[in-house]
């Protein structure tokens, strides 16, 4: 039995009140040695269309739902997670890919998400406003209060799948929407276990299962799901291409976009290099180089150049590449062969233009050794794109005026960080660098679930994080009263 059946979960999607089955189901297969992890149900637009227009059908019921009936499904769902994080782990372990150490951070992450989104709840209000700032106002009272914006779409990427959809469905379920998630066709069956969970918490508390649905499928699928007239916002992690399509074909409906990065970590001539290091070996290979804001481009003041990359270096002999069900593993096999192809290409082709390879970047079975490469010129995808490998390039420049230059000269900026032991330079980082967050003396890839997240220029548009996603998520109704 594969550890998603011994879940004993009914056969289908959670689609409607109930689980639909399926014609037709795709195998997910674990990214280390192609071998077989279970079969997944497999949806279709029918299916799609079924979904959305259930969930229009609990809108206003959805949208009713006491504060504390919210709050007490939250919880409840964070609590179930707490419950089952050693299988939960071990099944995303199996369907990522991703090393034990990055896949238990996942569930820890996603739990947390849960309980903030519970919290958040309560402190869903408007304010008054003083219509008589007018004399057309006089006498007159006006407030303005925050509703449901409607169903949500949340379509969520194969690195984080369950977390990531944690912060599409906690946020709806908080704001009173009903939500349809699609996670990545790679990666369903941790998504589908969420979802099992929070259908059930539902069930509990007196509120209908259908307030959360799931259907997998292919991208006809997907463009069912985002541009179905009932739908009123999609929230979508992914690629900036998907992401800039998805925008455009679902309009008029809101979308919250988080579309990655190349993130950079700026070391300063001052900053602690030991420091800078280890945040750049940390910040680089997590999750096999798989995260839109692991560290992509270190750009240091030239006299600390090359004893940075020294010690980057070094400390490259030490991460741990292999099987991801083991302990020590840090670099694991890609999600795909077709991922760690296009890698491979990267690397090779910013040594053909000049760049150094300073350790790594070869094949190791289904993984790529963790790459170090030097003096990437521009032009090049392992610089300006986001490779989402484990892949770190290192740049020098003269001062650090050329170092937030170059970190804003790219066309993407969700997270940046920058080392150094002067507070002039990181007031100056907060003030200058074009990203949706900096990071002082700490990897670009820090993140609190509770604070906002999200990017701009092409890594995106809106904010997640509980607070901030149910902002999203809602409409400010204004009421007028003349007496």
């Amino acid at each position: 039995m594969s550890l998603w059946q011994a879940k004993e979960f009914p056969d289908g999607l959670p689609v409607g009140e109930g689980w639909v089955p399926t014609a037709t189901t795709s195998p997910v297969t674990f990214p280390y040695d192609g071998s077989a992890v279970s079969e997944a149900p497999l949806g279709d637009v029918a299916l799609a269309r079924q979904a959305v227009e259930h969930a229009a059908s609990l809108r206003r019921k959805t949208a009713a739902l006491p504060t504390r009936t919210r709050r007490a499904v939250l919880g409840g769902v964070a609590d179930a997670l707490e419950r089952v994080a050693g299988g939960m782990e071990d099944l995303l372990v199996l369907e990522t890919g991703k090393p034990r150490a990055d896949c238990r951070t996942e569930v820890t992450r996603a739990v947390a998400t849960w309980r903030a989104a519970a919290d958040e709840v309560a402190h869903i209000h408007g304010e008054t406003v003083p219509l008589d700032g007018l004399p057309s106002g006089d006498g007159m009272t006006g407030f303005w209060t925050r509703r449901p914006i409607g169903v949500v779409v949340g379509v969520a990427g194969f690195n984080y799948p369950m977390m990531l959809a944690s912060h599409k469905i906690a946020p709806a379920l908080a704001a009173g929407c009903p939500v349809i998630v699609k996670p990545a066709p790679a990666t369903p069956l941790a998504t589908l276990w969420l979802v099992g969970l929070v259908r059930e918490r539902l069930v509990a508390e007196g509120a209908p299962a259908g307030a959360v649905q799931l259907v997998t499928g292919d991208a006809e699928v997907g463009r069912t799901l985002t541009t179905h007239e009932a739908v009123a916002a999609v929230s979508f992690t992914g690629s900036a291409a998907v992401g800039h399509r998805i925008a455009r074909d679902a309009a008029p409906r809101k979308v919250v976009l988080e579309l990655g990065s190349n993130a950079a970590l700026v070391v300063a001539a001052d900053a602690d290099l030991d420091a800078a290091a280890d945040a750049v070996v940390r910040g680089g290979y997590y999750a096999s180089g798989q995260a839109c804001i692991a560290v992509q481009r270190v750009i240091a003041e030239e006299p600390v150049a090359a004893e940075l990359e020294r010690k980057v270096a070094e400390r490259l002999a030490s991460v741990t590449v292999g099987d991801p069900r083991e302990e020590d593993t840090r670099v694991a096999a890609l999600i795909d062969e077709a991922a760690t192809a296009r890698v491979l290409a990267w690397i090779e082709s910013a040594r053909a233009a000049g760049a150094r390879v300073v350790a790594g970047g070869t094949r190791e079975g289904r993984c790529v050794a963790p790459a170090l490469l030097a003096d990437v010129p521009d032009g090049q995808p392992a610089w300006d794109e986001e490779i989402f490998g484990p892949v770190v390039c290192l740049r020098s420049v003269p001062d650090l005026d050329a170092a937030f230059d170059l970190v804003n000269a790219g066309r993407y900026g969700l997270h940046a960080a920058v080392f150094t032991r002067c507070l002039d330079a990181a007031f100056r980082a907060l003030d200058e660098l074009d990203v949706g967050g900096v990071v002082i003396n700490e990897v670009p890839g820090y993140r609190c679930d509770v604070a906002p997240y999200g990017g701009v220029k092409d890594s995106g548009i809106g904010r997640e994080g509980p607070r901030f996603a149910i902002e999203e998520l809602t409409v400010t109704k204004m009421a007028v009263i003349k007496p």
